[in-house]
C-alpha cells in the first residue's frame, strides 16, 4: 500500500488537534481524511469510510476513544487504530493495546511520529 492511496480518520474532541493532524495528514499526501469530534461519530465514520488508518483519542465525552475502539475492533477486527495519550492517561493504554490499538502516540502527535506510523502500516508492520 501506499501513502498516497490511504484513507484516515482523526478522532479527537479537540477541534485544534483535529485540525492540525489533519493538516499534516494532507502534507503527507493521503488520499482521504475524515475527522470525528468523539468516539460515537469515531465508530460511524469508521462503519461509512473504512479508513486504512484511525488515530483516536482516549479521553473524550460521550464515548471514550477506549469505547469506540471496542466497538470498531469487534466489527473490523484487522483495524488499524492508533491511540493518542497525553500524559496522565498511561494507564489506558495498556488497555487499549489489549483491545486491539495498533501502536500509541503521545499528544500533541509529532509529524514525525504520524508519517512513522503511516510508513509502517504501508509497510504491513502494522
Amino acid at each position: 500500500m501506499n501513502i498516497n492511496d490511504m484513507t484516515v480518520l482523526i478522532c479527537d474532541d479537540s477541534m485544534f488537534a483535529r485540525k492540525k493532524l489533519s493538516m499534516s495528514m494532507s502534507n503527507f499526501g493521503v488520499k482521504a481524511v475524515y475527522e470525528a469530534a468523539d468516539g460515537s461519530e469515531a465508530v460511524e465514520k469508521f462503519r461509512e469510510f473504512k479508513p486504512d488508518v484511525v488515530f483516536m483519542d482516549i479521553i473524550m465525552p460521550k464515548v471514550t476513544g477506549l469505547e469506540a475502539l471496542k466497538q470498531i475492533i469487534a466489527e473490523f477486527p484487522d483495524a488499524k487504530i492508533i491511540m493518542a495519550s497525553s500524559v496522565g492517561t498511561q494507564g489506558h493504554l495498556k488497555e487499549a493495546l489489549k483491545v486491539g490499538a495498533v501502536d500509541f502516540l503521545q499528544k500533541p502527535i509529532a509529524d514525525e511520529d504520524a508519517m512513522k506510523v503511516l510508513e509502517n502500516v504501508a509497510k504491513g508492520v502494522l
